[in-house]
């Protein structure tokens, strides 16, 4: 009964997150975010990017990195869906995390995230961010910005990339498997 809760639980969360992208698509469709109304949610970057990756990390965007470490798998490659932590630097005193929604080449990818530059408590779908890091490991990057119609001249330090995956099997017991030979059942 236990494990039937937990997995309601699961997948209510995923329904919520569907719900909410595609939500997020209308408006894509639409061409233009809907106007701002004061019943509406302002978006933090940490909650939208719990819900939408599904990875249950809380607190601060600069803690994430850290709270990763042997709960979720981490790395300097993006995969969609992983979450792109930034480490606090300048005015980004908390950090920040983003979702990839998009990997375009080893050095371009988009993200879909929340509460970022000029679109304070929205969600900005599909943007791309460039890795400009001298050794292509995804330590430093430029983040599209809108009212330029071009890159940030902003270099961000991130810590790499969060993957929904269990840094283990959740109840730490590995399985192998032997293969048959030929003529057993």
């Amino acid at each position: 009964m236990l494990k039937q809760v937990g997995t309601h639980a699961s997948m209510m969360k995923r329904l919520t997150a569907a719900a909410v992208a595609a939500t997020l698509g209308l408006f894509a469709l639409a061409g233009t975010a809907p106007a701002a109304k004061a019943d509406e949610p302002y978006w933090q970057c940490v909650t939208f990017a719990r819900m939408f990756s599904g990875i249950e990390i809380f607190g601060d965007a600069h803690t994430w990195w850290s709270q990763a470490q042997n709960r979720f798998q981490t790395g300097e490659r993006p995969r969609t869906g992983a979450v792109l932590a930034f480490q606090s630097s300048g005015r980004m005193s908390r950090g920040h995390v983003a979702v990839v929604s998009e990997v375009l080449t080893d050095r371009v990818i988009r993200v879909t995230h929340a509460n970022w530059g000029g679109s304070r408590g929205k969600v900005e779908e599909n943007v791309t961010v460039v890795d400009v890091s001298g050794s292509n490991d995804w330590s430093s990057v430029k983040v599209w910005y809108n009212p330029i119609n071009d890159l940030g001249t902003t270099v961000y330090p991130t810590y790499g990339f969060i993957y929904k995956a269990p840094a283990q099997p959740s109840d730490g017991v590995l399985m192998a498997s032997v293969p048959t030979s030929d003529g057993q059942p």
